[in-house]
């Protein structure tokens, strides 16, 4: 199979041809290691590939045959190494596969290497000290996001149709809006986090996929959705599968519009053209579209000093296990400065402080819900700016602590958190372009708690409606000067 044919097809498209014995799992697997070995040079998108160990039968699984990359975070593969993109956790190998593993083994993925995140998942940029920075496929020079950067830029670039992601501020939808992707963030306990984890961050974390096409990331939900035994709570399951719902009509629905972020960072004028030209498509399509008006439930400070308690108190949790697992010490050697200054301000964080952010949280989902009993979607631009240059979010970091870069992530990504505090569905949409860069623009839609078919159906209606799958990046597999 040639790369240019590779790329062609999306990750229902490959395992259809395996289905039907047009192409075997290992020369799908062939020509997804050609791609990224074309592209990744370029990217540093992929931090390692090993031999697959997974050999599905042709059609015995939803997606056998598919090629597939996990983060190098969240999830474990028993015998594969997970080192959080950080020097403090180099070497660890994990002992046996997680339950989210096992289900993308069963869905027939042949999973063949991990994917890059910046040092334990702690911001919105990829750009580790351990592995270097990941570059977005549509400019180098700029970053590909977080922290599901690795991701982003390996499917935007071709490596592979879909990939996992997690997601507990907006690391999945970020990648997804700087590297012109699809991705949903599902609600709270649709996903389980076990055996090793109840939740993580408190509920702010969970998994999902990073794809180009909708009905793949509809198809990989189905395969990892549901509960585990022990898991502490769980969603209400679908009525029917999700890969059903892309394709059936989403009425007309009453669709708010928040323009401008709680925080006060102010739109960037191309982001807010690729706003109105998003309302004016959901016009057309029939949906009643209007400015809405939506409380957080809490000042924006107060936000984001209760996520900075959450984040910093379980990012403290996590160093302290690691080094002792390792032996290693909680210092520069092994953390990133910005690591450090979170896990010091993590151990400051007192019991009662974490419970009031706990308080916080709940203010933050009740007054969303709300808004959710008026709108049946909320429309926002995913991020308020164009991909930045990469090292921005580095500049002057070394003189803030943990409150101040939780608060720098939230200003650079004002949008998404509140839905990972809510806890309800999310999904970044690549509508649009900057006519001027040609840089891709996400328009984020979340929905109620548990309705992720709702959007499903949204994002079906919208990739008919305004197709993004012509446009491809600058770091392409399938480009000429590749195959």
């Amino acid at each position: 199979m040639r790369i240019s044919e590779y790329v062609s097809f999306d990750a229902v498209g490959l395992a259809e041809l395996v289905a039907k014995g047009e192409v075997t799992p290992a020369e799908v697997e062939t020509a997804a290691r050609e791609a990224a070995q074309a592209v990744d040079p370029r990217i540093n998108a992929v931090v390692e590939t090993w031999p697959a160990d997974d050999a599905p039968g042709p059609g015995s699984a939803p997606l056998a045959g598919v090629p597939f990359l996990i983060k190098d975070i969240g999830v474990s593969m028993a015998g594969r190494r997970t080192e959080l993109g950080s020097r403090l956790a180099l070497g660890n190998i994990a002992r046996a596969d997680s339950s989210l593993m096992t289900r993308f083994r069963r869905a027939g993925l042949v999973t063949f290497g991990r994917t890059a995140t910046p040092e334990m998942a702690y911001s919105i940029t990829t750009e580790p000290l351990l592995h270097g920075a990941t570059r977005n496929p549509w400019d180098p020079t700029r970053s590909a996001g977080g922290s599901s950067g690795g991701a982003g830029a390996a499917v935007a670039a071709g490596v592979v149709p879909v990939a996992h992601a997690t997601d507990a501020a907006g690391s999945l939808r970020v990648p997804a809006a700087y590297n012109g992707l699809f991705g949903l963030k599902p609600t709270r306990g649709r996903v389980s986090m076990g055996p090793d984890f109840d939740e993580v961050f408190n509920g702010l974390a969970v998994h999902g996929g990073l794809s180009r096409t909708v009905r793949d990331s509809a198809a990989l939900l189905d395969q990892i959705r549901g509960p585990e035994p022990g898991d502490p709570y769980s969603a209400r399951q679908p009525s029917r599968p999700y890969a059903e719902e892309v394709t059936r009509h989403p009425g007309s629905l009453r669709i708010g519009v928040l323009a401008q972020a709680w925080g006060g960072r102010r739109t960037a004028p191309p982001v807010a053209d690729a706003l109105s030209r998003t309302v004016r498509l959901l016009d057309s399509l029939g949906h009643q579209v209007e400015e809405a008006e939506v409380a957080l439930g809490a000042g924006w400070e107060e936000f984001v000093l209760a996520n900075a308690r959450l984040m910093t108190a379980n990012l403290t949790a996590q160093v302290d296990e690691l080094a002792t697992a390792f032996g290693r010490p909680v210092d520069s050697s092994a953390l990133e400065p910005i690591t450090l200054a979170g896990y010091h301000y993590g151990q400051r964080v007192s019991g009662a402080r974490f419970v009031t952010a706990l308080t916080i949280r709940n203010r933050v989902a009740r007054s969303l819900a709300r808004y959710f009993e008026a709108y049946d979607i909320l429309l926002t631009p995913t991020l308020p700016e164009l991909p930045l240059p990469l090292g921005t979010y580095a500049e002057g970091a070394e003189a803030l602590d943990g409150l101040g870069w939780i608060d720098r992530l939230n200003d650079r990504s004002p949008f998404t958190m509140a839905f990972n505090v809510a806890g309800t569905p999310a999904m970044s949409v690549p509508l649009t372009a900057d006519p001027g860069t040609g840089l891709p623009i996400g328009m984020q839609f979340a929905a109620g708690h548990g309705l992720e078919g709702r959007l499903f159906r949204l994002a079906g209606q919208l990739e008919q409606a305004s197709p993004w799958s012509g446009r491809t990046p600058t770091v392409w597999a399938g480009s000429p000067t590749v195959v």
